[in-house]
């Protein structure tokens, strides 16, 4: 049985893959702006 990929050629789904990314990149300097850069600082004090 063949899967039909087409149905995934819509513009609509590279908008929502690219508004995914876009939310875990900054969910991930987030956090490291939230707990690694303070963490990494207090420690070398």
């Amino acid at each position: 049985m063949a899967i039909d990929l087409s149905e995934f050629d819509h513009p609509a789904w590279l908008t929502a893959a690219g508004a995914g990314l876009g939310y875990l990149l900054i969910l991930a300097v987030l956090t490291v702006a939230l707990f690694i850069v303070p963490y990494v600082v207090f420690t070398a004090l």
